[in-house]
């Protein structure tokens, strides 16, 4: 397992930091991970999970727009 920090997870999704921690707060990220008094980090594997349902969604969307022509 691999811990990732902030500055990871904005370049692996591309997302802003604000928008991270507005999707967790509605539970639509992966939680963070505490580490130490002033540390967080994300489990690597979460994130990639994540990001991979996000893929998947956008394949579902496309192939079922192309199913209805």
């Amino acid at each position: 397992m691999k811990i990732i920090r902030l500055k990871t997870v904005l370049e692996i999704t591309s997302l802003s930091r604000s928008t991270i921690y507005d999707y967790m707060s509605r539970d639509l990220f992966p939680k963070q991970v505490k580490l130490g008094e002033n540390s967080v980090g994300w489990v690597l594997s979460e994130v990639e999970d994540w990001l991979n349902d996000r893929i998947s969604e956008r394949d579902y969307k496309l192939d079922n727009s192309q199913n209805l022509n």
